[in-house]
């Protein structure tokens, strides 16, 4: 389907016709004449007069020259079939831990030591830049639960979050029952078969308003299946080469094996970063969610064939048109 983005500006098609008609003739200098385009008398008819070739077809050329660029500022679009996307993903929230113990420096990535917040960060990320086509959302918490990101199709957006993330930001302490709670509100309004938590801890809840329990039953009757993950090692450290023994509380792996089953979800336990990379696999294996996005329907310019068309009757009416003037022929000479 064709049609005009700004139909209104074909108002000014008469503008030329109007103003030879009412605005007096100029005169003198200000008069600008282009003979072969307004055909005048002295324009058909030359010398021993003679018509000029293509001179009547002139004044035409100036018109459809006119129209069309007229056409070309109305911007002229086609509308191609009205189409509806598909798009496949999950709505899956991820909850993550950055309580104190988090900086608990146990693990390895790239045979560098680094702490269980930089490991995550690590991983996570690179299961975040997977999803493609998933909403993702994500909570971060502590002693307190903050929705950082909503759930969107933003990845980079979540894994921008995720990296600038820092330990104790949320507190020393672990709201385990709160940062359930929160995600399971903000999947409430979700299909119920694809609303999806996926929380990872190092520690046990010691701190928030709500006790995992009163959370998991949320989410039991919202239909929110967690999938919870002991993160972390044996707690041993590294200084200048003398390793430490385990510091700070250890993983409730009952309380989180617990979740996950009332849920319908699964545990994990990762203790290094190939572990927690080989979740992936289980991940992969929900079910995905299609949805319809908005319908959409592409709209391609046509402006510039009217454009075209312009130039070139403006060209060919701008051409001087007939036949050139012949040389008298020189007197031959007699001696």
């Amino acid at each position: 389907m064709i049609s005009l983005l700004w139909p209104w500006l074909l108002i000014v098609l008469p503008l030329p016709w109007l103003a030879s008609r009412w605005l007096p003739p100029a005169k003198g200098a200000q008069r600008w004449v282009l003979p072969w385009v307004l055909g005048t008398a002295d324009n058909l008819v030359g010398q021993g007069s003679e018509p000029k070739i293509g001179a009547s077809r002139q004044p035409w050329l100036a018109w459809l020259a006119w129209c069309a660029l007229c056409l070309a500022v109305a911007q002229p679009v086609r509308y191609d079939e009205l189409k509806s996307l598909q798009t496949t993903g999950r709505d899956l929230m991820l909850a993550v831990d950055i309580s104190e113990s988090m900086g608990t420096a146990d693990m390895r990535v790239a045979g560098r030591r680094v702490d269980r917040l930089s490991a995550v960060q690590a991983v996570l990320g690179d299961f975040i830049e997977r999803r493609a086509g998933d909403r993702l959302g994500l909570i971060l918490f502590g002693q307190r639960a903050y929705l950082v990101t909503p759930l969107t199709l933003d990845r980079d957006s979540v894994r921008y979050q995720l990296e600038t993330s820092a330990i104790g930001l949320a507190g020393n302490y672990t709201a385990i029952g709160d940062a359930l709670a929160l995600a399971v509100k903000r999947l409430h309004d979700r299909p119920e078969s694809q609303r999806i938590v996926l929380l990872l801890t190092d520690g046990t809840n010691t701190a928030g308003e709500l006790s995992p329990d009163r959370a998991t039953q949320l989410a039991v009757e919202l239909g929110v299946r967690v999938y919870t993950i002991g993160f972390g090692g044996e707690g041993n450290q590294d200084y200048f080469g003398l390793v430490l023994g385990p510091r700070g509380p250890e993983i409730d792996e009952q309380s989180l094996q617990s979740i996950a089953a009332a849920t319908g979800g699964q545990y994990f336990r990762a203790r290094d970063v190939n572990e927690l990379a080989g979740i992936y696999q289980a991940l992969d294996a929900l079910e995905p969610l299609e949805f319809d996005a908005p319908d959409v329907q592409l709209q391609r310019p046509l402006f510039h064939y009217p454009l075209a068309l312009s130039v070139l009757c403006m060209l060919a009416a701008l051409w001087p048109q007939g036949r050139r003037p012949r040389t008298a022929p020189s007197a031959e000479w007699q001696p």
